[in-house]
């Protein structure tokens, strides 16, 4: 496997109160309990009819759990198990998820391996009926028999009823997820009706990034998937392809980046739709620094607006995007600044303009902290990230209080947090984390 690794070099550090000028702003974010226990991780959240699914992995030896709670009006409900096993696939980039459709049922996917090689594992499916009390014998989306590589799956509610999914096949490659010469990773799309019959593979894609999430959501006019792509030349730019008709239409970039890196660099676009408006972030490399920006489409994703850059230094990516009501959005990032990761979240407009960021937590920049997770519900906006705390530990909280309006990029107004943290405000509600990063690049 040949990806991008950020070097991650630990020592010593409180992590202070980022509280230089007016606590309050576009929201006031506290930290909430989470549902989650230790040695949790791999974080994910899905927002369908006004509620908020968190899904996790907790680990007791080699035993790896998956478990979700839903928001509520007085915090997550009480965990409940989707599944569990000896012989799952646990990575930090490519994780499980609970999502909810239309009727009510509850989908899941997780990973199980498939054979002896480090990554021979398949996409596995299940369905629940009763709000997860219960779950149907799990299923896979792909039937090639091959033992390589599946996952990276994007699960979504398709137009009218029943659930999609997108994910990256590797039944062309061969050996352990190699590189060049070795065949490529396709990208590839299916259908469950409510019957839970399914429908055809579709390949969307044939040589796509190995190792990068994807996303796909459904528009007023059809289904969207973002990818990162691969070009005979090695550009990895972030590609748009949709279905529309009943058929995919022909990837497009979905900006000419022209990020030419020769790995995989494990970091995906997320997409966010409502109607015919559709947000997209995305991570790219500009001039040997990372950079991470948003775009805005106000006709299903067939264009998008210039990109909107979100971090204000540098960025490790690991994005995560929001469509607020009023055609706005709520996008996430892994900031580095001054030796520090944070998970930051800032509000934007199809504009362009900006708020000042907010540091939601100080976060490990290696690969333990995976991807954190930004939803919104009920005017709400929920946070997940992984933690150290003497072991990992999925946190969550909750952003309320929103305000309309944001400043124009370089007005010096500054839009902070209000912190639970011995009855400060301002800063970062992660506190100490005991670690500084200084990040580096290696192949």
């Amino acid at each position: 496997m040949r990806f991008i690794v950020v070097a991650c070099l630990c020592v010593g550090l409180t992590v202070t109160a980022l509280s230089q000028g007016r606590s309050g702003g576009w929201v006031s974010i506290r930290e909430v309990a989470s549902p989650a226990m230790a040695e949790s991780a791999q974080p994910q959240l899905s927002a369908a009819n006004g509620a908020v699914i968190l899904s996790w992995i907790e680990r007791e030896g080699p035993k790896s759990t998956l478990k979700f709670a839903e928001r509520t009006a007085s915090g997550w409900s009480e965990p409940r198990v989707v599944s569990a096993g000896t012989d799952w696939f646990v990575n930090w980039a490519d994780v499980p998820s609970v999502i909810r459709l239309g009727d009510g049922t509850l989908a899941a996917h997780w990973l199980q391996k498939s054979g002896p090689g480090t990554y021979a594992y398949d996409v596995r499916l299940a369905f629940s009926k009763d709000q997860g009390k219960t779950w149907s014998a799990s299923v896979t989306p792909h039937h090639d028999g091959t033992n390589t590589e599946h996952g990276f799956a994007s699960l979504f509610q398709m137009p009218g009823a029943g659930l999609g999914l997108v994910w990256l096949d590797g039944r062309a490659m061969k050996g352990e997820h190699a590189g060049h010469g070795s065949g490529d990773m396709s990208l590839r799309f299916t259908s469950f009706g409510n019957d839970g019959r399914q429908g055809a593979e579709v390949p969307l894609d044939v040589r796509v990034c190995e190792c990068c999430p994807t996303s796909a959501v459904a528009t007023s006019d059809g289904v969207i998937a973002a990818f990162r792509d691969r070009s005979p030349e090695e550009v990895r730019d972030i590609a748009i392809a949709r279905l529309e008709g009943g058929k995919w239409t022909q990837p497009v970039p979905l900006h000419q980046d022209g990020w030419k890196v020769p790995a995989c660099p494990v970091n995906g676009p997320v997409l966010s739709a409502r109607g015919s408006n559709v947000a997209a972030a995305w991570f790219t490399v500009q001039n040997d620094e990372g950079r991470s920006f948003v775009a805005f489409s106000k006709d299903a994703g067939r264009t998008f607006g210039p990109p909107i850059r979100l971090d204000d230094v540098a960025s490790l990516g690991r994005v995560d995007i929001e469509l607020l009501p009023d055609g706005s959005a709520a996008a996430s990032w892994i900031e580095v600044d001054q030796d520090r990761a944070q998970f930051r979240v800032r509000h934007v407009e199809p504009s362009g303009k900006k708020s000042a960021p907010i540091s939601v937590a100080g976060i490990e920049s290696g690969r333990t902290s995976g991807y954190p997770r930004l939803a919104f519900a009920n005017n709400e906006l929920i946070f997940a990230w992984t933690a150290r705390q003497g072991t990992l530990r999925v946190m969550t909280a909750s952003g309320r209080g929103f305000t309309t309006g944001v400043q124009d990029e370089g007005s010096g107004r500054e839009f902070m947090t209000r912190v639970r943290d011995g009855g400060s405000d301002g800063g970062s509600i992660g506190g100490s984390n005991g670690l500084t990063c200084v990040h580096g690049r290696r192949f």
